[in-house]
């Protein structure tokens, strides 16, 4: 069956996946990056040399496990689509890319992060038809390296645009997760243990971040929950503020590009977003698309998806 391979080797996971178009059927493997106890991140040399131990093993399961016929090989080779956006933990997945496409004889098409995350999104929530409108839409972006608000497009050569909006002024939403929940001694990345911390918690928070022309900042709220720890409050309770805390600037920013753009389609991506606190508050006040959990965090998905596109697939 015709098929697209799809790689992606971000800051923290290695993933593989292969998407047919004629079934609609995504099959994916991935495999956390290894980060030592109470480390906040990884080294980008580091990243590299995990992804190129990792990411022959990923591959090799996939491959082994489908009967696909590969017509072309998709690639993130940056985080983002713009000038200077570079991580040199993408040369792993880029690598890999130019050496199967050209063992298989195909094209090799070399997209964004982003981009995988967005498509991901679409297509885990039903809604790769916005590919065929003429319309824009707005995305989210929301993860350990990114909070971005985009306005996406439908593009015939690139599949899809996208230009930020507003984003954050420092840290990122996941940054923010991730420095204080090893602060509350939780493993890295904390997303999963946080929320679930924070599920305990009975506390009931009003919070209203400071948000200007769309950008939000997150480096207050890791001084506030290091200052609630000292004080002696339950984890539990820290856990919950900094959650709601991304989760009312998520809001407050959707609410600014809806004024400032209108009512367009809205559709959430990243890591962040998987978060069943922050979505349920979030699709209780808009009308929203969301990628379910696997294909929220970190994944290749999305890339095959584009290679896909690239080939004149139809959708």
């Amino acid at each position: 069956m015709k098929s697209f391979l799809g790689i992606d080797t971000s800051n923290y996971t290695t993933s593989a996946a292969i998407y047919e178009p004629s079934s609609g059927i995504i099959r994916q493997r991935k495999k956390l990056l290894p980060v030592k106890d109470g480390e906040k991140g990884i080294r980008q040399s580091d990243a590299v040399f995990h992804h190129t131990r990792q990411l022959p093993e990923t591959a090799k399961e996939l491959l082994e496990s489908s009967n696909s016929d590969i017509r072309a090989v998709g690639v993130s080779v940056r985080p983002r689509n713009v000038e200077g956006s570079y991580m040199p933990c993408f040369l792993a997945g880029e690598t890999a890319g130019e050496l199967i496409s050209s063992a298989l004889g195909v094209k090799l098409y070399k997209t964004s992060h982003q981009v995988g995350h967005i498509l991901a999104a679409l297509y885990s929530s039903g809604r790769l038809d916005l590919l065929k409108s003429e319309k824009s839409f707005i995305a989210f972006h929301v993860s350990g390296g990114t909070t971005d608000c985009l306005i996406c497009a439908p593009d015939k050569d690139e599949a899809l645009t996208c230009r930020e909006i507003a984003s954050s002024s420092d840290l990122k939403a996941g940054q923010a997760i991730d420095r204080v929940g090893v602060t509350l001694g939780l493993k890295f990345p904390c997303g999963k243990e946080l929320e679930e911390l924070a599920i305990r918690s009975e506390r009931k928070f009003r919070i209203s971040p400071h948000i200007k022309d769309g950008c939000c900042s997150f480096s207050g709220l890791e001084n506030i929950c290091k200052k609630m720890l000292s004080d002696g409050e339950k984890k539990e309770d820290i856990a919950l503020y900094c959650i709601k805390y991304i989760e009312a600037a998520i809001i407050k920013t959707t609410e600014w590009a809806l004024k400032e753009y209108g009512e367009l389609p809205i559709v959430y991506a990243g890591g962040v977003m998987s978060d069943r606190i922050i979505r349920e508050s979030v699709a209780g006040r808009f009308e929203a698309y969301f990628a379910d959990p696997e294909f929220s965090s970190d994944n290749a998905a999305g890339i095959a998806i584009y290679a896909a596109i690239r080939e004149g697939e139809v959708l």
